[in-house]
């Protein structure tokens, strides 16, 4: 069984828009500036990949991460022809820290935040008549989580259209956390390269609208041929490999694939030595007599980690790059990791590739990971 991917909306910080953010990505444009949101004096780390929409220079705002959900989700729904009416359409949200730095801000500068503020289903309620929203807490795999709780929603008959969603502002008691944790201060974030030296936070939104084949209007960007979900809880934070060899091979299960149908995989990357290392090893296993091996790429170099909302904006983006025939580079990849040796990682400039089936990686802390294949539209 496959679904139907019919609208798209993203936000980050390289573009206002799914075409605009991955023509940054394609022209690997350097994006990492130096932290605005909070005191950078405060850290180790300095930059980070913030979007820069703040009314007054070095001093943030509340719910900037309910802003941009509800201009992702304006985007794809539009992109769907849905209209803004989601009264009968359940919408998904995939996140991190949620509203978290809304509260930080009420209690640090007294910001003016209600209770009711700090869940997204009031904005979705007040924007687009939402009545039944759902937001997921999965870590860095929360959206593609979502992605498959929406595609067993349309299996079981619950509903024929789902929109998906993620979103995540940085927070400092998040970025304070990763500062005092890595043992190294990375200065940006480059995946699979020797330089890595850790993660650094990104920002934006991201949404899909996902239906049943057939029940859309409008053009198909792509299909979902299967979602694979677990959660290995080998440790809070290092990943576990047999728990993402699982996954890997449970989309292909769902998916009716095999190693050798991949054309594409946007790489988890979050730049960490640890899960570059596990994800290469992973995959160069999976891989190992399988041809050629897919082309590799990982938007993290470029967006920074953008959480709960980077799995489904990596799927996106692979969906642009199958309809496109280009993969994007990652960024500041010059001298591949030992375990990535023999994977077909972009480096330099954007690759020109006919592309037909595609996998999207997402792992997070706490062993909660997720693998979706993605195909060309027909």
């Amino acid at each position: 069984m496959t679904w139907d991917i019919t609208g798209m909306g993203a936000v980050a910080n390289i573009g206002g828009s799914p075409q605009e953010i991955f023509d940054a990505l394609c022209s690997g444009r350097e994006s990492r500036t130096p932290l605005k949101a909070f005191d950078r004096d405060k850290y180790r780390a300095a930059y980070a990949y913030e979007i820069d929409d703040r009314a007054v220079e070095g001093r943030d705002e509340p719910l900037r991460a309910t802003r941009w959900l509800a201009t992702a989700v304006r985007q794809a729904v539009a992109d769907a022809g849905l209209g803004d009416d989601l009264s009968q359409v359940p919408v998904l949200v995939g996140t991190t820290m949620r509203e978290q730095r809304s509260a930080e801000l009420w209690w640090r500068e007294g910001a003016e935040v209600g209770l009711s503020d700090l869940h997204f289903g009031t904005s979705l309620k007040n924007t687009f008549g939402s009545s039944a929203s759902y937001t997921f807490a999965n870590a860095c795999s929360a959206t593609l989580y979502a992605l498959g709780m929406a595609t067993d929603m349309i299996e079981l008959g619950m509903a024929d259209t789902v929109v998906v969603a993620g979103t995540d502002s940085a927070t400092e008691s998040a970025f304070g956390t990763l500062d005092r944790v890595q043992n190294d201060t990375p200065d940006a974030l480059r995946p699979f390269d020797t330089s890595h030296k850790g993660m650094l936070m990104g920002e934006g939104a991201v949404a899909c609208v996902v239906q049943r084949v057939g029940t859309g209007t409008g053009a198909v960007h792509a299909q979902v041929r299967g979602v694979a979900m677990n959660c290995d809880a080998h440790h809070a934070t290092a990943p576990d490999p047999e728990g993402i060899t699982l996954a890997v091979r449970d989309a292909y299960r769902r998916a009716g694939v095999r190693a050798e149908d991949i054309d594409l995989v946007m790489l988890h990357g979050s730049g960490t030595p640890r899960n570059d290392a596990t994800e290469s090893g992973v995959l160069s296993e999976v891989f190992d007599g399988s041809g050629t091996g897919p082309l590799m790429t990982a938007i993290k170099s470029m967006t920074g980690h953008t959480l709960g909302g980077s799995g489904l904006l990596s799927l996106v983006m692979a969906a642009l790059a199958m309809k496109q025939g280009v993969v994007p580079p990652v960024l500041g990849l010059s001298d591949p990791i030992a375990q990535a040796a023999g994977l077909r990682l972009v480096q330099g400039e954007a690759a020109a590739a006919d592309l037909n089936v595609a996998q999207i990686d997402a792992f997070g802390f706490g062993g909660i990971n997720a693998v979706a294949i993605l195909e060309a539209a027909r």
